[in-house]
């Protein structure tokens, strides 16, 4: 394994997803919501630049290629994990993200059994879209729960009541991630769908 560039950003990213969860331990609210925000979306970019730069230099790497999608994983997991707890656990939000984790599982289990086959179950262009809405989602739902602790001192709870008349930045950021996190569900439950259809074939037993 070599330390490249492309390497090196996506291992710091795989570090930056515990402490997402990390920075509600030793930081007050809403220092917390901002600094967890301001480390998901750096980490996010990498999941760009370290793609880019590895084939921009030719530096893609079997250990690139292993480690970069447990990396997302990682990010995705934990930040959802601290968005259900930090909003009350929600069901806005718990349905979604059990759709994500659950996705996220059943795939991971079943590159695993296929083994050496489970090349077949490459990334597709979907899957991307895919990561990069969860991103995108998680990253606006922290905003919201930032922006709701300093006007409310409590994280948003969207669908309680009404909405108001004068609605707030943080309602609005926490609905706006509501939508794009049920998105990025839809996403996450057809390419799991995807995967498991071209899998079927390998999981069908040898007729005797």
């Amino acid at each position: 394994m070599r330390w490249t560039i492309p390497n090196i950003l996506t291992t710091l990213r795989l570090l930056a997803a515990p402490g997402v969860a990390v920075m509600f331990l030793y930081f007050n609210r809403p220092w917390a919501d901002w600094l967890a925000l301001a480390l998901f979306v750096g980490a996010a970019i990498t999941d760009w630049f370290d793609g880019y730069l590895a084939r921009l230099w030719k530096q893609e790497s079997r250990f690139g290629a292993m480690l970069d999608p447990i990396a997302d994983k990682a990010m995705v997991v934990i930040a959802i994990m601290v968005l259900t707890g930090y909003s009350g656990m929600n069901p806005w939000l718990i349905l979604p993200a059990t759709i994500i984790l659950f996705r996220e599982v059943f795939v991971s289990g079943l590159r695993e059994f296929l083994g050496d086959r489970s090349a077949l179950l490459k990334v597709t262009k979907l899957a991307k879209w895919k990561t990069t809405a969860q991103m995108i989602a998680i990253a606006v739902l922290f905003l919201g729960t930032g922006l709701a602790y300093l006007e409310a001192g409590r994280p948003p709870r969207a669908g309680e009541g009404d909405v108001p008349v004068n609605v707030s930045h943080a309602a609005v950021a926490t609905w706006i991630g509501l939508a794009l996190i049920w998105l990025a569900a839809a996403l996450t439950a057809i390419t799991g769908w995807e995967y498991f259809r071209k899998s079927l074939p390998l999981l069908k037993d040898t007729q005797q």
